[in-house]
């Protein structure tokens, strides 16, 4: 129904061993090219990455390995970064890393991590991608524009913010998860299945708020911008809040 995250730094409690470094400078051909840089870290089922960027894409993905394998393209060569592992927790701040350097342009990321990971990937500006994590958390944060695309997620904490763009969830809500979808101006779109059970609070300035087969009787409302309700027996808690754009559940 609708209702309208060169030198790597490490020190961990636990031994730990940099499978492996690639570093390839650019090569100066009149025009500046970019460089690359590949890394990979042994790692615990359980990792948890921490990524801080200025400008770029940030992709993230699962693989069938105990360790992260850590790729990026810098488009300046000024560009520093100098991922730190502790324990099972990798730090990429690209933020830190280049403090004082002016414009570094734009380090797009590629990330395969074990599959219960947990993930904080924060931009300033350009698009978050994660596919195929469970039972971890995760969290993605664009703090002006860029989109954000969380598929085939199953984690128990999730949150999703941006300022502009668009945010989609296709995945599942876990019993006693905690889930929270946030944009200024953009369309937010949660894919789920059928069966879901959450308690949900939705609010949508524009009033643009489609709830498909999750709509049912229990959700009261005062003004048509703000929904409160159960589907099933809301064992997981739910907020979306939209301020210009549309709010859409869809059955997966």
């Amino acid at each position: 129904m609708k209702i309208s995250f060169p030198l790597v730094s490490i020190r961990a409690v636990i031994p730990v061993l940099v499978l492996g470094v690639v570093f390839v400078a650019p090569t100066r051909t009149g025009a500046q090219s970019p460089q690359h840089l590949s890394k990979r870290f042994v790692a615990g089922k359980n990792v948890h990455i921490e990524l801080k960027n200025i400008s770029g894409t940030v992709t993230v993905e699962s693989w069938d390995r105990d360790e992260v394998r850590l790729s990026a393209t810098m488009e300046s060569p000024k560009a520093q970064i100098a991922p730190r592992q502790m324990d099972q927790t990798l730090v990429i701040d690209v933020m830190g890393d280049n403090r004082g350097r002016g414009d570094v342009g734009d380090v797009n990321f590629k990330l395969q991590v074990p599959v219960t990971s947990s993930v904080n990937l924060e931009t300033v500006r350009g698009n978050i991608k994660v596919s195929d994590l469970r039972g971890g958390s995760v969290r993605a944060h664009v703090s002006t524009e860029g989109d954000i695309e969380l598929t085939n997620i199953n984690a128990s904490q999730v949150m999703a913010q941006n300022t502009i763009g668009n945010i989609t969830f296709d995945g599942e809500f876990s019993r006693g998860g905690t889930y929270e979808f946030k944009s200024n101006k953009g369309d937010i779109s949660i894919r789920i299945p059928g069966d879901s059970a959450f308690r949900l609070v939705v609010a949508n300035q524009a009033k643009k708020i489609t709830m498909g087969p999750f709509w049912n009787s229990n959700f009261k409302t005062q003004d048509g911008r703000r929904y409160v309700g159960d589907v099933g027996d809301g064992r997981s808690s739910v907020s979306v809040t939209n301020f210009s754009g549309s709010i859409t559940f869809m059955r997966r």
